[in-house]
């Protein structure tokens, strides 16, 4: 175990990183527009049990198993189990699922910034027509915005743990924080803006089924960023003078206040925009409202404070997402980036070459998956659907292994590496743990329920992506 291993400087640092790595588009449009969809405040209420309840845990679990042996999650299996190990198959498949995350998060983080660019350039009107989108994502202009993107995060990655991602996050996450609520804030004095607040904070109970539960589950778990390594590695760079269960219950907290506040600013700007927008009818996907419906939204607002005003806004909150997206994707990356320094004893300059090397032929076969490219654009059909190769990355290693890596964690920890040890971790840094409710409740949890309840969730997803099969 190395002691020359660079550490977080500060546990705020540590904090705003993780956050930064947890905090993207889902949390800023999905999750609002989800719980608008399902039920309101009763959805808020079942997401913030599964976040205290399930992921908490996991979390704790990642970042002390990280912590532990000092390596990214490849490393990390292999420290405790040995080399030979079938347990290693838990470690590859931590480090994959973030490498290939991250190719399609490149591509949305371009169109991000390629947005916010048309919106200061005063393109508001153009954007907000519905051809606008699929035009842009099939000119050229992508893969300008593509390559100031990858030098953008190529510089940031090579600037190491603390000059590079720590310091991003100080200066990004409080800035994301005070533009989400300046932009909460100027919402909520406009015309019907509390008719959407009224939806998403008034709960209806009548709302809540199975289907919604498993979406409120998934919305927590890939919120918080588990079954990506990001947490493991992240754990890698904690001082052991650091508590791992204070950091993560901030971690939570942070990540689950951004979503709340920005479901403040979607759901109001949408009723803003049209009082009688029936919540049933919106896309709860991300992209479509983002980059298809939003812009409307905005463009909207020149009745109000006219077109430069609002194309301030429209460039405040594309600004506000990309910011978001940036700090991401340059923690998904960092996941590999550690396993090239660890396991290959790359310098972090080579790692980051070697990185961008390996992704730059996916980067672009996603890049080009929406209609420049036929044979990307129609890869693959299943549960009579044709996917692109942008949707099967999305759907096998966003959607469908991150239940699945949350699952062998638990597994490893509890019956691997072993309570006693994961205790002993947990200790260090946090005299009151040993005489802690956490402790107690963390044990249970990872060696009960939260398996079981992955498990189900992982089969589920199985089913109904590639099978079209619903269980619930």
């Amino acid at each position: 175990m190395s002691n020359q291993r660079e550490q977080f400087r500060s546990r705020l640092g540590f904090i705003l990183a993780a956050a930064g790595s947890a905090v993207g588009i889902g949390n800023l449009v999905g999750f609002p527009v989800n719980a608008a969809k399902s039920g309101g405040a009763a959805f808020l209420l079942i997401y913030a049990a599964f976040v205290v309840f399930i992921c908490l845990p996991v979390m704790m679990a990642e970042m002390s198993l990280g912590r532990h042996t000092q390596r990214n999650p490849l490393g990390a299996y292999k420290a405790v189990a040995g080399d030979k190990s079938p347990w290693r198959f838990g470690g590859w498949l931590a480090l994959i699922t973030p490498f290939m995350i991250a190719v399609f998060y490149q591509v949305l983080t371009v169109w991000l910034l390629g947005y916010f660019i048309g919106a200061v350039s005063g393109n508001l009107e153009a954007m907000a027509d519905p051809g606008y989108f699929g035009e842009f994502i099939n000119s050229y202009g992508v893969f300008i915005y593509l390559v100031i993107l990858t030098v953008l995060v190529g510089i940031i990655l090579n600037s190491g743990v603390q000059k590079g991602i720590e310091r991003l996050a100080k200066v990004l996450m409080p800035s994301l924080f005070v533009m989400l609520l300046l932009l909460t804030i100027f919402v909520l004095t406009l015309p019907n803006a509390f008719v959407g607040v009224k939806y998403y904070l008034v709960p209806d109970f009548s709302k809540i089924n199975l289907e919604v539960v498993n979406l409120a589950l998934s919305q927590a778990f890939f919120s918080l960023s588990l079954g990506m390594g990001i947490l493991i590695t992240y754990g890698s760079y904690v001082s052991r003078r650091e508590s791992i269960s204070s950091g993560a219950k901030m971690v939570a907290a942070v990540d689950t206040s951004v979503a709340f506040f920005a479901g403040l600013l979607i759901l109001p700007a949408i009723f803003v925009f049209n009082p009688e927008t029936n919540t049933d009818e919106l896309s709860s996907s991300s992209v479509s409202l983002v980059f298809s419906f939003l812009p409307k939204i905005f463009l909207s607002l020149q009745t109000l404070v006219g077109y430069v005003g609002a194309s301030l806004f429209a460039s405040a909150f594309f600004l506000l997402v990309f910011f978001a997206a940036l700090t991401s994707q340059v923690s998904i990356l960092q996941v590999p980036i550690s396993a090239f320094q660890d396991e290959l004893k790359y310098s972090r300059f080579k790692s980051v070459l070697a990185l961008g090397a390996s992704a730059a032929l996916l980067v672009l076969a996603s890049t080009v998956s929406f209609g420049m490219v036929s044979f990307f654009t129609e890869f693959v059909e299943y549960a009579g659907q044709t996917k692109s190769f942008f949707d099967v990355v999305i759907d096998i290693f966003y959607e469908t292994i991150l239940p699945l890596n949350g699952l062998i964690v638990c597994l490893f920890v509890i019956y691997r590496w072993r309570r006693n040890n994961l205790n002993q971790e947990m200790s260090v840094g946090d005299e009151d743990f040993d005489t802690s409710f956490t402790k107690s409740y963390v044990n249970l949890a990872l060696g009960t329920f939260v398996p079981v309840i992955l498990l189900f969730v992982f089969i589920s997803t199985v089913l109904l992506k590639f099978f079209g099969v619903s269980i619930i």
